[in-house]
């Protein structure tokens, strides 16, 4: 196995007039933030994620699993002194042996169109886990939940979501060139707000759900918002928490969840279901935030914060909405329920008024084949793809990619 783990032969902090600088002083912060800004100059569809999204992973008053966990971030300078790249690599006890091997992840990779200056910031993410035990590494993901900074886009290079990882095409050749493989895709797909497009299988297992008097689907209700996230938790817990890659969440994170949504959520885009009063399903969306903070060079000063609720409140300056999360347990699957959320929703989105126009449904994994379908039969076309990369440390070892729900 040895043999395989072959790394640069020269230094690994200085390759070929490369030199690797750890972040860590207030000034590497900064820039560790600020070179995408940098690299995407004049790219009209880049979309400076807030700097307080990204600082906040990175400090384990914030994110749970730094407490456990580890995590290291890496620019690359060249010798000019000029930053052309950057990556973090990060170590989640609780996930790292939910594989095959112990998994790392790498992320926030961004990269000149150079392979081996790609090359030097991969190697640094690879040494980094190996001497900590690990055998495999993904990429690009985050150290937080999957729905934020996660993948590499490979197809569909239009206006990022909020939170969502954007790139050049030629990053795709950067990974793979590297080494790493395709272990899963995640799909947003896209659709206009209206029931045009619905099938009508959709439409007809929704009226047999409205019609059984065991069934009732409401819009959430901030005065109830303790209810609320507990019946989030349960649904979450049970549709979600079982898969490979996520973890449960407790009442506390989904009651924080939900009240740090509040303020800017629109009602109007949240649902749930419940069958003999227990919970049992939940549609999330929300407004794309990126239709406003591209101006914000990622700050969210006081200044800004107030310019936000302005254009979502009073402007209604937001169009476009993103499918969050879907969830229905188990027991409930298959029955209809995912139309009845859909076609309850469309009644509110065709009512006078409502100022959403597109909506996009976020992060449907292609090991989740009966969610490709249930997006499919609501109408939504494939908008954009991103992949989850996989390495193997022993490059003999089988590749396998991600498991297909049954």
């Amino acid at each position: 196995m040895v043999k395989t783990l072959i790394f640069a032969k020269k230094n690994a902090d200085m390759i070929k007039g490369y030199q690797l600088r750890e972040v860590i002083t207030a000034t590497d912060k900064r820039d560790f933030l600020s070179f995408p800004s940098m690299l995407y100059k004049g790219d009209p569809n880049y979309v400076r994620p807030l700097d307080n999204d990204v600082n906040k992973l990175f400090d384990a008053e914030k994110n749970k699993r730094l407490r456990r966990g580890e995590a290291i971030r890496w620019l690359l300078v060249n010798s000019d002194n000029k930053i052309i790249g950057r990556i973090a690599a990060f170590i989640d006890p609780d996930t790292a042996r939910n594989n095959d091997q112990p998994t790392g992840g790498c992320g926030f990779f961004d990269c000149i169109n150079n392979q081996e200056a790609a090359n030097t910031l991969f190697d640094a993410a690879r040494k980094w886990h190996y001497e900590r035990g690990m055998e495999a590494m993904d990429g690009s993901v985050n150290f937080g939940d999957r729905d934020n900074f996660w993948g590499v886009l490979v197809d569909g290079y239009h206006e990022p979501l909020f939170n969502m990882p954007y790139n050049y095409p030629y990053y795709k050749e950067l990974f793979e060139n590297y080494g790493f493989q395709n272990y899963f895709n995640q799909y947003t797909y896209k659709r206009e707000v209206s029931i045009e497009g619905v099938k009508d299988i959709i439409m007809e297992k929704a009226q047999r759900v409205f019609q059984n008097p065991d069934y009732h689907f409401s819009m959430i209700s901030w005065r109830n918002i303790d209810k609320y996230a507990h019946d989030f938790m349960e649904i979450y817990n049970k549709a979600w928490g079982s898969i490979p890659g996520t973890k449960k969440i407790s009442i506390v994170h989904a009651i924080g969840l939900l009240k740090m949504m509040k303020p800017i959520l629109d009602r109007r885009l949240v649902y749930f279901g419940y069958y003999k009063n227990e919970p049992i399903a939940f549609f999330i969306m929300m407004q794309d935030l990126n239709q406003i903070i591209r101006k914000f060079n990622g700050k969210m000063n006081l200044l800004n914060k107030i310019r936000l609720l302005y254009y979502l409140k009073v402007r209604k300056s937001c169009t476009r909405i993103i499918g969050r999360i879907f969830g229905i347990v188990p027991e409930h699957q298959g029955k209809g329920i995912d139309g009845a959320l859909v076609m309850t929703f469309s009644k509110v989105a065709i009512a006078p008024g409502f100022p959403y126009k597109e909506l996009e449904m976020n992060w449907i994994g292609d090991f989740n084949p009966s969610m490709m379908k249930v997006v499919e039969n609501i109408g939504g076309k494939i908008h954009k793809t991103h992949v989850t990369y996989r390495y193997l440390f022993d490059r003999d070892k089988p590749f396998s990619r991600a498991k297909k729900q049954e």
